[in-house]
């Protein structure tokens, strides 16, 4: 209180203030932000290749890197034709080679392409995956036998980021309704409910329309983000839009919304943090894709901070009148029952708990990972997963791996291939020194000018000239004067010189022996770009081994010592899906203990400053961890393998977002027993704190299992249905496991309080009557006085009595200062236990 009596404002309150009064200011800068986050949210780049965000110290992110720079990869596609016979599918062989945009349709009489009366067919394109010419062809391909009982496995024409955003547009859109639903029955006014959807909506906006300052995001933030965001921080709108109701059941609606949001201002930033500290987790994977989730997701946090305390304020302000119309009775029953079967089992599920965690430890720790995921299998499924189960289930899958080999040496490169060959994991090889030619010579194979001469049916003088063209213009005048005739030179690279000499104009043939060379060139020209540039050889390799297993990472080991037998091994890199799971394995290793540990450390962190406990965080920590491991033993029991991303991701949002469940039950509870009974306390705690355990689990667990039955991706989907399942378990561990432990180890919090004992009085004070205050108080009492805080009030008091009791006590004729009850100096009163001690216009209650 200042000179003239009046109340100073704190500095929360000013800000509050100056938001609330310059309300339409910010609902104009909002216009002007949704306007601009419209026209930005097409400037946002998605990477959908997740081996981008690997480590650029892993063999397949540097192997990566060269094939995408120096080689061109045609695209290509599985063709099953079911219920034919071979005949019919040499026909229709013949067709689709004859098909524009196609090279070849591989097809022979071996269990490879026909099988059990169907045919599959290894069609090659003439472009890439994205290239006109192939999208035209595989549609053609469609087309042609659209008739026939066809499965199309490909890449080619398949836009699996449109895919995905699709889904995910329904799938927001159906989630909206829920948080709609779910609103409406845990809301004291219908209302409430615009101003709520407003303010996730452009915070969503916002998140998503500032993406682009993130470079390039991968798809699974871009797809996940807004209905995790959602359900995330739906609690921080909740929170302020309790606060000024009950604030404006004694105040006009601006005061009521400047003092809501003062308070809420600190409180719902703090509940941010424990959310915000299990995503920062992820940032520090070794695996990149972590940095990326975090930083969009907590982006969207704070976009979600900032909606709720400069746009909401607003919005409550403009609907007030609304929302003091439409009020209605609590739809959401007390749940007394709960309370009073946890009180009586108070002795049994704390032990059965700990054996569960025990069990539930063991087996989440023998989950079966899976590092690709190619082979799973979703609730959901588009054309091209159908025809892949289809095709792999008749002839199984190709498993294909990529050799890099520095350029120049065909010998080695010839040698490498039959070493490679000779090995019962390799069905076949594909390299330079693989393909033939004509007439038995390979294109790796060394010819003198006769031998060319005879193979290419150039003339053997002009063959001669050639050679010698060939030695001067690679610096090998030896060659000449030992004789040109015994000159040898590998024939891919004769035929590329012939090539560029005609195209000068030094070399001219006609008839035949042209049309004849003309074709040659053409295929050579592919296979150079497929295989073969200045400074690297591709060879490749389809290996008799699954994609994924430990046979086959042990397989990789063994083709990397077959090339060292002819290359630097720092030279060689293999490349495939086998060798991205062996690295994604690698990293797992390290990145799961790091996520649990770091998740775990950052909310005790927070915990301990929160509570002043260092026993309650360790509490609640073993609350949301033995969830976790329940969650994840699931894939063990049901023996289905989970997508390694899925427990990373979700490990750290379980532990991050599903703890404010666990922190409102014992923030409620600390309060409560003050003034009653712990039996009691945990009773009233469940009925006050499961609106807002319901409201916010229910959305966070139906917005993840709508995604993980609604979407195709099998990465995204994992990520649904884990999150859907943690949140469940984390709702019934809190309401059915977490109020018994804090009942049974109130000795264990109170003997590990740490809150300081202040035993000096610094100013004395003065009061009318003996008043008795457990705490730490400071300023002047006089009007009306609400919250929660043990003490004794002289004087006139007229209020409601929210929970616990209130005695009357006879009254000190001396009106002066009882010496036992004398601020800070009582040493039997526990400081620092009145909470929210509210004050009107002519007095002031704080905390020292």
């Amino acid at each position: 209180m200042n000179e003239t009596g009046e109340n100073k404002a704190t500095p929360m309150e000013k800000v509050a203030t100056f938001i609330v009064d310059k309300r339409n200011l910010f609902f104009l800068l909002y216009i002007f932000a949704i306007i601009f986050c419209i026209i930005a949210n097409g400037w946002v780049k998605v990477e959908n290749d997740i081996t981008t965000y690997l480590p650029d110290s892993t063999e397949t992110r540097q192997g990566l890197t060269i094939m995408n720079d120096q080689f061109v990869t045609y695209g290509t596609a599985r063709v099953m034709v079911s219920n034919i016979s071979y005949e019919k599918g040499e026909e229709l062989a013949e067709e689709l080679r004859e098909i524009d945009g196609v090279t070849d349709a591989v097809f022979d009489n071996t269990e490879d392409h026909y099988k059990n009366s169907s045919a599959l067919f290894d069609v090659t394109f003439d472009g890439t995956t994205t290239d006109e010419v192939s999208v035209n062809a595989i549609h053609e391909i469609e087309d042609k036998l659209s008739s026939y009982d066809t499965y199309i496995n490909s890449e080619v024409g398949s836009d699996t980021a449109a895919e995905l955003q699709s889904e995910m547009q329904v799938i927001v859109v159906i989630a909206a309704i829920i948080i709609v639903i779910v609103l409406t029955l845990t809301s004291r006014a219908y209302a409430e409910v615009p101003v709520l959807i407003a303010t996730f909506g452009v915070a969503a906006l916002m998140n998503m329309g500032t993406n682009f300052l993130c470079g390039t995001i991968s798809f699974i933030s871009n797809s996940v983000t807004v209905v995790l965001q959602l359900a995330l921080a739906i609690d921080y709108a909740i929170i302020l839009c309790h606060r000024f109701s009950d604030e404006h059941e004694t105040k006009p609606a601006r005061e009521a919304c400047i003092a809501a949001l003062s308070k809420a201002i600190p409180e719902i930033s703090s509940s941010s943090l424990t959310t915000v500290s299990g995503l920062a987790a992820l940032a520090f994977m070794h695996f990149l894709i972590g940095r990326d989730l975090a930083v969009v997701l907590i982006k969207a946090i704070m976009m979600s901070l900032l909606s709720v305390f400069t746009l909401m304020p607003g919005l409550l302000m403009l609907f007030s009148n609304l929302i003091d119309k439409t009020k209605h009775k609590n739809l959401i029953p007390p749940i007394t029952v709960v309370g009073k079967f946890d009180v009586k089992t108070r002795f049994i599920v704390p032990p059965l708990f700990v054996a569960i965690t025990v069990v539930a430890c063991i087996f989440a720790n023998k989950c079966p990972y899976c590092y690709s995921y190619t082979d799973l299998t979703t609730a959901k499924q588009n054309e091209s997963q159908i025809a892949y189960q289809k095709i792999k289930n008749t002839f199984g899958t190709n498993n294909m791996v990529a050799v890099l080999v520095p350029s120049g040496d065909y010998e080695s490169e010839s040698a490498l291939l039959k070493d490679l060959e000779s090995h019962t994991e390799v069905k076949s090889t594909t390299g330079l020194a693989g393909v033939e030619a004509m007439d038995g010579y390979y294109l790796t194979d060394a010819l003198n000018p006769r031998e060319f001469s005879e193979l290419s049916g150039v003339e053997y003088e002009v063959a001669n000239l050639l050679y010698t063209a060939y030695a001067v213009n690679n610096n090998q005048y030896g060659q000449i004067i030992n004789g040109i005739e015994k000159y040898k030179v590998p024939l891919f690279d004769m035929f590329f010189f012939l090539k560029d000499q005609m195209e000068e104009g030094n070399i001219t043939l006609e008839g035949d022996i042209q049309d004849t060379l003309d074709d040659l060139f053409d295929q050579l020209e592919k296979a150079k770009l497929q295989l073969k540039t200045d400074d690297w050889t591709r060879l490749v390799v389809y290996l008799n081994l699954p994609e994924e297993s430990q046979q086959t990472f042990d397989f990789l080991k063994v083709i990397h010592q077959e090339a060292d037998k002819y290359y630097d091994d720092a030279s060689v890199y293999v490349v495939g899906n086998s060798t991205s799971d062996y690295d994604l394995s690698s990293s797992f290793s390290q990145d799961n203990m790091l996520i649990s540990v770091l998740s775990a450390l950052f909310v005790i962190i927070i915990l301990l400053f929160t509570f002043n406990s260092a026993g309650l965080p360790v509490l609640l920590i073993l609350v949301i961890q033995g969830s976790i491991w329940i969650n994840f033993s699931f894939p063990y029991l049901q023996d289905s393998p989970l997508y390694f991303l899925g427990y990373l991701i979700v490990n750290s949002i379980q532990m991050g977002a599903n703890i404010d469940y666990a922190i409102v039950i014992s923030s409620h509870y600390k309060d409560l027993k003050q003034s009653m009974p712990p039996k009691e306390a945990i009773i009233v705690t469940l009925n006050q704190s499961f609106p807002t355990i319901f409201t916010s689990g229910s959305i966070l667990a139906a917005a993840g299992a709508l995604i993980g039955v609604m979407t195709t991706n099998p990465i995204i989907a994992a990520i649904g249905t884990c999150l859907s399942r943690g949140t469940i378990i984390s709702i019934i561990l809190v309401l059915g496991v977490l109020p018994q432990i804090l009942v049974l180890g109130d000795f264990i919090i109170e003997k590990t309080s740490f809150e300081l004992k202040s035993r000096i009085n610094l100013t004395p004070q003065s009061f009318t009557g003996a008043t008795r205050v457990s705490g730490i108080i400071r300023g002047q009492v006089n009007g009306m006085v609400e919250g929660s805080f043990n003490g004794i009030i002289r004087g006139s008091m007229n209020a409601t009595i929210l929970s616990g009791e209130a005695t009357s006590l006879e009254e000190n004729p001396s009106g002066g200062t009882p010496s036992e009850t004398a601020p800070g100096t009582d040493e039997n009163t526990e400081p620092g236990t009145n909470k929210d001690i509210e004050h009107n216009e002519k007095g002031s209650v704080s905390h020292e």
